[in-house]
C-alpha cells in the first residue's frame, strides 16, 4: 500500500497563501464560524470538534467574506467520492443519513461537510467554498497534485455545484478572483434540481420534526395543545431580525436561558421579551404583534414549562432541540419551502380540533395548491385571497407563481425588487379563524420575507369586510381577482358559502379555484351553487383522487374552477376531468416522511401539467393537449340550477365497460376501505381544510 503524504501536500497548499492569512487547524477564524464548526457533528459522526486542514476568508469585491474550507489527502483516488445518479459529493446514504465513511476518506467530501457545517449553525454566511486537495506519488516519484473546488450555498438550497478542476490554489490569491468570482456568479440550480432538493429538505425537515413531537410526548410530557404554540414562538425567538448584514434583534442562544425563578427573568419571560422584539422589528402592527403576544403568553409565562427542574426549564431543553435542529433550515434563501405546513402535518397526530369539525382540518398538498394557482392563471399583476387559509398554502403558492413572473418580465433589478415587495405586503391576503393555525399562516407568511402584512384572524363570514386591515392601504379595498380555498367542509354547503362571500366582494372580475367536496357540484351545495351562477361561469369541474387526504379525510373531492364577475350562460362550454389517475400512488405510514408516503409512480407532475393546460385551452388542435386523459376529458353544458357539475354526471354510458374500467372502480373502492380502516385504528378522525 503506498504511504500518505498528507503532510508534504498540506504543506504545499499553504505555500500558496501569503504569510498570516490563512487558519490552520486549531486556529480561531472568527467566533460565529468556529462555534459553527463545534456545534455539527463531526466528520466522523461523534459530537467532537470539526478541524478543516485549512481555513480562509475570500473577500467578493462588495466587500462581503466567503469562508474557504479546505481539506488535504495524501493518497491516490482519495479526492472525492461521486454519486453517481447526482454527480455531486456523495455525502448522504440511501436513507439519507450522513454518509461518514467517504466524509473522512475524501478530501472534498470532507471540505463540503465543513462547508455545510457553516450554513447550518451559522448566522452571517450564506455561501461557502468547499475545496478539497489531494496529492500523491508517481511512478517517477515526482507528485501530482489536484485540486476540486464547489460552491455551497443557501439558495442553491445546499446543492454542491462544481466551480472547477484547478492544478494548484493560485485561484485564491487576490491577483487571480476575478475568473473566480465570475464562475461562482453564474453557478445556479435547475428547475428540476430545485424541485428535487426542496423535496429532499422537506422530507429532512419533517424527520426532524416528527423527532422534536416525539420528544415533546415521550419525555418532556408537553401536553398536545401546546405544541404549536411552543414551536411557533422558539422558532421567532431564534430567527432574530437583519439589516442588511446586521443583527437588529439578534437570535436567542440557549445560553441566555438560565434557569431563574423570578417572574421578571425567567426562561419565559426571556423567550418573550425575544419575540416581541422580533415581531417589532418586522413592521407589524401593534394590534397584531399584542394578539399573537397574548396566544404564545399562555404557554410561556403561565404554562410553568418555564420552571427549572434540576437547574433547567423545559423550554430550554426544548428550544435547544429547536436551534439545532429546525433552525437551520428556516435561513437564507430555504425561507421557500412550505415550512410550517410540513409542522402542521406532524402535529396534527395529536392536535385536538375544536369545535367537533371531524374531517375538517387538512393540510392540502403543495402540488394541488401549485395547480389551483396556475388554473386561475396567477401572475405577478395577481392580487390573492383565501377565505379559510390555515397554514398558508395557496399564498405561498401563488407567491412563488407571481415572484418568477416578477423575475421573468422585468428587467430593471430595482423595479423588480420593488414589485417583489408590492406583492408580498399588498397583493395576498389570507383569513384565519382557529388561534392555532394562524399562528402557522403568520410563520410561514413571515418566513416568506415577509408576506404576513395581511394575514388575518378572524370568521371571514362574519369579520371580514373585503378591505385591508394595517399598513398604507388600511381600509381600501382589496382589489382581489384571484380566490383560492380549500374550506371546511362541515360548513353551510359543504363549505360553499365561503365561496359565494368571496366572489360576491371580488368587483375586479379574475378567476377561483375551489377544492371542495365534490357532492357539492350536486345537491349538496345548494343554494350556494345556484346562487354563484348567476354572477359566475363555471369553466371547469375536476375529480380528485379518492386517496387525496389518505388517512386524515376520506371524503371524494374535486376543483370547481370560475371566472368570477360574467354570470354563466347554458351556451358556455364546460371541462370536465376525471383525474382521480393523478400519477401518484399513495401511503398512510405515520412514521414515513413524504418520500414514502407520496412517490411518483406514473409522470405525475406531467400529468398536472396536462390538466393545467386542458383547463386553459381545451383539447387543442388534433387534441394535441390530450395524452394521459384521452378518455377521461369531457366538453359539457350544465343548467344554471347549480347541481350538475361533477364529471359522473356528464360521462357517457358505455354498455360495454372494459376490463380497465372494472379495476379503476375496484381500485377506488379499495383505497376507500383502506383509509377508512387505517383512520380507524389510528383514531384520526378528527382533521380541518387547510391551504
Amino acid at each position: 500500500m503506498a504511504r500518505s503524504i498528507e503532510e508534504i501536500v498540506e504543506d504545499w497548499a499553504k505555500g500558496h497563501f501569503a504569510k498570516g492569512s490563512y487558519f490552520t487547524k486549531t486556529a480561531s477564524i472568527n467566533t460565529e464560524i468556529d462555534d459553527a464548526l463545534r456545534k455539527a457533528p463531526s466528520k466522523s459522526g461523534g459530537t467532537g470538534n470539526n478541524y478543516p486542514d485549512i481555513k480562509y476568508l475570500l473577500q467578493t469585491p462588495q466587500g462581503k467574506y466567503i469562508p474557504v474550507m479546505i481539506e488535504v489527502k495524501g493518497s491516490k483516488d482519495a479526492l472525492i467520492k461521486l454519486n453517481p445518479d447526482t454527480n455531486t459529493p456523495d455525502n448522504l446514504t440511501k436513507k439519507n443519513e450522513p454518509a461518514y465513511g467517504n466524509i473522512v476518506k475524501y478530501a472534498v467530501n470532507g471540505a463540503v461537510h465543513y462547508a455545510n457545517a457553516i450554513l447550518k449553525y451559522s448566522k452571517s454566511y450564506n455561501e461557502v467554498l468547499a475545496v478539497g486537495v489531494n496529492g500523491y506519488e508517481t511512478a517517477t516519484d515526482t507528485v501530482q497534485y489536484e485540486v476540486s473546488v464547489w460552491y455551497i450555498s443557501k439558495e442553491n438550497l445546499f446543492v454542491p455545484k462544481l466551480v472547477g478542476n484547478y492544478p494548484d490554489l493560485s485561484f485564491l490569491q487576490p491577483t487571480h478572483t476575478t475568473e473566480l468570482f465570475d464562475r461562482i456568479a453564474h453557478i445556479g440550480l435547475t428547475d428540476e434540481e430545485i424541485e428535487q432538493e426542496k423535496s429532499k429538505l422537506e422530507d429532512d425537515i419533517e424527520r426532524k420534526l416528527k423527532d422534536l413531537n416525539q420528544k415533546m410526548h415521550d419525555e418532556l410530557k408537553i401536553v398536545v395543545n401546546q405544541r404549536v404554540q411552543l414551536v411557533t414562538g422558539l422558532i421567532m425567538a431564534g430567527l432574530g431580525v437583519k439589516d442588511g448584514d446586521v443583527f437588529k434583534v439578534k437570535p436567542l442562544q440557549v445560553e441566555e436561558l438560565q434557569g431563574n425563578t423570578d417572574e421578571e427573568n425567567n426562561d419565559g419571560a426571556v423567550i418573550m421579551s425575544r419575540i416581541k422584539s422580533y415581531l417589532k422589528n418586522k413592521n407589524l402592527p401593534k394590534e397584531k404583534i399584542d394578539m399573537i403576544r397574548n396566544i404564545l403568553s399562555v404557554v410561556f409565562e403561565h404554562s410553568q414549562l418555564e420552571r427549572p427542574i434540576n437547574g433547567e426549564s423545559r423550554l430550554r431543553t426544548l428550544y435547544a432541540d429547536i436551534q439545532a435542529e429546525i433552525i437551520p433550515f428556516l435561513t437564507g434563501e430555504l425561507h421557500n419551502l412550505d415550512f410550517t405546513g410540513r409542522l402542521f402535518n406532524v402535529l396534527n397526530a395529536w392536535v385536538d380540533v375544536p369545535d367537533g369539525a371531524e374531517n375538517d382540518v387538512v393540510l392540502t398538498p403543495r402540488f394541488v395548491t401549485e395547480l389551483m394557482a396556475r388554473l386561475c392563471q396567477v401572475n405577478k399583476d395577481s392580487y390573492v385571497w383565501d377565505f379559510a387559509t390555515g397554514s398558508a398554502g395557496f399564498l405561498i403558492s401563488s407567491m412563488h407563481q407571481m415572484i418568477a413572473d416578477a423575475n421573468a418580465t422585468i428587467e430593471s433589478p430595482q423595479e423588480r425588487q420593488r414589485k417583489i415587495n408590492h406583492i408580498k405586503m399588498e397583493q395576498l391576503l389570507g383569513i384565519e379563524k382557529l388561534a392555532d393555525i394562524y399562528l402557522l399562516a403568520v410563520l410561514n407568511m413571515i418566513l416568506m420575507k415577509d408576506g404576513s402584512a395581511n394575514i388575518i384572524h378572524g370568521d371571514s363570514l362574519v369579520d371580514f369586510n373585503g378591505k385591508y386591515e394595517q399598513g398604507e392601504q388600511k381600509g381600501k379595498e382589496f382589489p382581489a381577482n384571484v380566490f383560492l380555498l380549500n374550506p371546511p367542509y362541515s360548513a353551510d354547503g359543504k363549505g360553499f358559502v365561503f365561496v359565494e362571500r368571496a366572489l360576491e366582494m371580488m368587483h375586479h372580475g379574475g378567476r377561483a379555484a375551489v377544492l371542495i367536496q365534490e357532492n357539492a357540484g350536486s345537491t349538496q351545495g345548494l343554494p350556494y351553487t345556484k346562487n354563484i351562477l348567476k354572477h359566475n361561469t363555471l369553466l371547469a369541474s375536476i375529480k380528485m383522487p379518492i386517496d387525496l387526504f389518505i388517512g386524515k379525510s376520506s371524503v371524494q373531492t374535486a376543483i370547481y374552477v370560475f371566472e368570477v364577475g360574467r354570470p354563466h350562460n347554458v351556451q358556455d362550454v364546460v371541462k370536465f376531468i376525471n383525474f382521480s389517475e393523478d400519477g401518484y400512488s399513495r401511503m398512510n405510514r405515520r412514521h414515513s416522511s413524504q418520500s414514502v408516503n407520496l412517490r411518483d409512480t406514473d409522470n405525475a407532475k406531467e400529468r398536472y401539467v396536462e390538466v393545467a393546460k386542458l383547463v386553459k385551452y381545451g383539447r387543442g388542435v388534433n387534441d394535441c393537449n390530450l395524452n394521459y386523459y384521452t378518455n377521461d376529458y369531457i366538453e359539457d353544458y350544465i343548467t344554471l340550477e347549480g347541481n350538475d357539475w361533477t364529471y359522473n354526471q356528464h360521462q357517457k354510458n358505455n354498455t360495454n365497460p372494459t376490463l380497465d374500467d372494472f379495476g379503476k372502480v375496484v381500485k377506488e373502492y379499495l383505497a376507500w376501505r383502506v383509509s377508512e380502516i387505517i383512520k380507524q385504528e389510528d383514531s384520526l378522525g378528527k382533521t380541518v381544510a387547510l391551504a
